[in-house]
């Protein structure tokens, strides 16, 4: 499990789904043409970076779940950090580009809960999805264009993600192995 601090506590547990929310300086609400650019920054690095569950991008804030993937390059799991900083950096770039203005998008910080097994990453799913309708933007989620869920996310079909992290565990127990690392997770700490 990794760990780190800013303003607020961050805890990294690998293989495990997160839950992020980060939010525009100064409460900015993002116009259409930039709520497009975060979402297509949200899903960029999907599978390559992260396992992606959830993305929606609210007017003033984003929601995401996530499961940060291994780096095979250097042998570790992608930091919580590095993906946030790649998702913010790239979407302040192209929004302050294309709406020809400068400074920051994004607060600095982030808020992430490791999602515990008892919460259900279904519900959690549903919960990120209904924040539009709860806001009154929309009646129906499937109405928001700013929405992106993977195909088997929620209702029940957590067994083919389950079954990759698995394949996933054996491939990082061989990659730890072939790196001479150590890992809590490899020696069943999670």
């Amino acid at each position: 499990m990794q760990s780190y601090r800013r303003n607020l506590p961050h805890i990294q547990k690998d293989f495990t789904p997160h839950f992020v929310t980060f939010c525009t300086k100064s409460r900015w609400i993002l116009p259409p043409e930039a709520r497009d650019i975060t979402i297509d920054s949200c899903i960029h690095d999907d599978r390559v970076r992260y396992a992606l569950y959830v993305a929606v991008v609210m007017p003033d804030h984003v929601h995401m779940i996530l499961t940060p993937l291994i780096d095979r390059r250097l042998c570790e799991t992608f930091s919580l950090i590095r993906i946030m900083q790649s998702i913010k950096g790239a979407s302040a770039r192209a929004i302050n580009q294309k709406l020809n203005r400068n400074g920051p998008v994004w607060q600095e910080e982030s808020f992430d809960h490791v999602l515990r097994s008892s919460e259900g990453l279904d519900a959690k799913v549903e919960y990120v999805l209904q924040n539009p309708v709860r806001k009154g933007l929309v009646g129906d989620w499937h109405g928001y264009r700013w929405c992106w869920k993977r195909a088997n996310a929620a209702c029940g079909d957590e067994t083919d993600l389950a079954r990759k992290y698995v394949a996933q565990d054996a491939f990082v127990r061989g990659l730890h192995a072939r790196c001479g690392l150590h890992s809590s997770f490899v020696d069943g700490h999670r």
